[in-house]
Formats: C-alpha cells, structure tokens, sequence
C-alpha cells in the first residue's frame, strides 16, 4: 500500500491547485483521478480557450445556502493573486465583456501551468485509477483499481454531477454523507432551458436566432444574450438565470433590451404609415422572432392601420415576454452543479469538515456555485488554495 500524507481525490482545478500548495510546504502529495489527462473541464472551457477567472468576484455573485461562506477563501486567493500566476507562466490572455479572462490559445497552457508546478512541488499524479472504496482507520485508506492508498490528509476534490460523459458521478456528496456530513440539494446550473410543450412547436421556427437581451426572475435579471434553441432558450442570460430558476417559474424577457420599442413604431407610423407591421417591427428584432410575436397577438396589416393601444400591445409582447420552461437540459449540458456539501459542516477558512480531523472538501463538490464568467473556476482555485494551506 502506498502511504503519502495527502491524498487528493481529483485532478481538476481545485485538486491541482490544493496539490500544488499542499507540495510546496513539503508535504507528500498524490493525486488520484479516473480520467485518462488531468484537468478535462479546464480543457474543454470556454470554447477551448478557459475563461479562468473574473476581474471581480464579489460574494453576491456565488450562490450558496451560506453565501458569506466562500467570502475568506476568496479574498484571501484573489483574482489579482490568478492572474500573477498566468502572467509568470507566460500565457497571454485577453478580457471579454464583462471582465471574463480567456487565454489567447488553448486552454491546455492552464492544464500544462498547474502539472508542471505539481511535479516542481513533488506532487504524485495517478491517472486512470478508478476509485473504489474509502475507509478510515487512523489514517484514510482508498481502494483503488491499481491498488491501495493511505493518507493522513485526504482532499476531496472530485467535483459535481454536470457533464456525466466526462465521468461526473456524485462521489463527493456519496463521501460526505458516509463521513456524517450533509449535503444540500443539488440541481443542475448554468444549463440551457426546455420550453413546455403548448410553446414548443410555436417558438421552434426561432431555433438559431440570438438576441441581446434582459432576463428576469422576481428580483434577479441579467442583460446578456439569449439563444433560441429547438429544444428551448440557451445562451448567457439563460445560462446565468437557471442558477436561480425552479419548476414552475415565469420568467420575463425583454427581447429588445435598451430600446423602446413602441415608441419607435408610433414615430414610424407618423412617417411610413403604409409598410406593413412586421416590416416595421423587424427593424428592431429578427424577422422570425418579430413575426411570432404578431403571430401571438394576431396583428398584420399597415402600420397605419394600428392604433396605439395595438402598438402598445406589440411592445408589451417584446419588452415583457413571459415564458414557463418546463425544465432544463440537465446535467448533460451543465456547467456545474448547484448545491453540494453542506458548508454548515466545514471550516470557511480551511474548507476542513468540522467533525472529520483531516478531511477536507474543495470547489465544484461545496456548496459554491458561481456565476457564469470565470467564478467557478475562482472557487476551484481559492478553495483548492485555502486547503493547500493546511491539509
């Protein structure tokens, strides 16, 4: 069997990063993952290209049933301390909007940043060694495939439950509960949403069409784009508002956002009265998505011809869109996993469980969850930091 004084389960972001710490105070470190190459959701992010933190990550914009929790690690690892570290390595990168960072290549200068710094450290890497059971004797014992391991230290780092292709099985919250720790309700999040079937076959003729958009949900909105999709609504202000969204829910659209629609259609009924309604309408909004919305209201003919309780009615229809999805792609498309280990049970600052001398939870697997741009891959590193500090 071999014995090491920390054991790592997942070579994701947090896991590499708590190795890479954890090493680099000379403690004996291994990491254990299943997949064939380390870090596989750093790879694949961002279009290839890993949007690796954000300028800013302010508590409000993590979601947890504790939001203060994830408050200590992240000012104590900041975005700031990140980029320090992408900029000593070399990789060049750039801002989108919002302050989202991307690297100008691929995302695999991150992957190849963290295994490097893990081997200069001494940290121990073992692939494809699917886990089986973990005990606890003293020290922590992990049966795996290629054989045993112990581990005064073990570090569960092995993420949530989205995109299951790539080997998501839930063991974190499987090894919470058999160690006595709660684990939240976990949902799928940052993931695209299902319309209900009496809107399906009305709003499928959008499928591909993309608009700058508001999307709100009681006191949450965000001012991003939305993609319409054969199954239901997609892209960034979709994505963000699932986090916030149940069965059930109503949310309002504004398909035209910074602009007023109904004022412009009266000003071009004084000057062109005599061009149809949905040519007026479609200088505004894509030609599918404004004829599906006169469709609903059952309007045509000349502008001229609408009075302005009907333009009135039209900019209701685009600034105020209501919509129920009736679910979401689940976790197959999923960023990440809303919900996990119940923070009530670790330690904010060294993400240790309170009641199990020498476990410790990181990222995806805690009950964090950010917004879309950046914030969850903050927690990984700040949470895999914090416990890289101690374990």
């Amino acid at each position: 069997m071999e014995a090491t004084d920390v054991l790592i389960l997942g070579a994701g972001a947090a896991g590499m990063m708590c190795a890479v710490e954890a090493a680099r105070r000379g403690r004996r470190v291994v990491v254990v993952d299943h997949a064939a190459r380390p870090g596989e959701k750093i790879r694949i992010s961002g279009g290839g290209r890993c949007n690796f933190t954000n300028r800013e990550a302010p508590a409000e914009r993590f979601l947890s049933q504790n939001p203060r929790f994830a408050l200590s690690a992240l000012r104590r690892f900041t975005p700031a301390d990140f980029i320090a570290r992408v900029d000593a390595e070399g990789i060049a990168w750039h801002e989108k909007t919002l302050g989202q960072l991307f690297c100008d290549g691929s995302a695999t200068q991150i992957v190849a940043m963290l295994t490097r710094q893990m081997a200069e450290a001494g940290a121990g890497l073992r692939l494809g060694h699917g886990i089986g059971t973990v005990g606890r004797d003293g020290r922590f014992i992990v049966e795996t495939d290629k054989g045993a391991l112990s581990a005064e230290s073990l570090v569960v780092a092995t993420g949530g439950r989205s995109i299951p292709k790539m080997g998501a099985t839930g063991l974190a919250y499987r090894l919470a509960e058999q160690f006595g720790l709660a684990v939240t309700e976990t949902r799928p999040a940052l993931v695209p949403l299902t319309y209900a079937e009496q809107d399906l076959e009305r709003l499928r003729p959008l499928a591909g069409i993309s608009v700058a958009a508001r999307v709100g949900l009681g006191r949450v909105s965000f001012d991003e784009g939305l993609l319409f999709t054969h199954r239901g609504l997609s892209g960034p202000s979709i994505l963000q508002i699932s986090s916030y969204w149940r069965e059930g829910e109503r949310l309002t659209v504004d398909l035209a956002r910074g602009r007023s629609v109904g004022v412009a259609l009266k000003a071009a009924r004084g000057e062109a009265g005599r061009i149809e309604v949905q040519t007026a309408l479609a200088r505004h909004l894509p030609e599918k998505v404004a004829r599906v919305i006169l469709d609903g209201l059952g309007l045509t003919g000349r502008l001229a011809d609408r009075t302005n309780a009907e333009l009135d009615r039209i900019d209701a229809a685009v600034h105020r869109w209501e919509v129920t999805p009736v679910g979401s792609e689940g976790y197959r498309t999923a960023e990440v996993t809303l919900g996990g280990v119940d923070t009530g049970g670790l330690d904010a600052r060294t993400m240790a469980a309170r009641a199990v001398p020498g476990l410790y939870f990181v990222g995806e697997a805690v009950d964090v969850t950010g917004w879309l741009g950046g914030y969850n891959f903050q927690w990984a590193w700040s949470s895999g930091w914090a416990a890289g500090q101690v374990v």
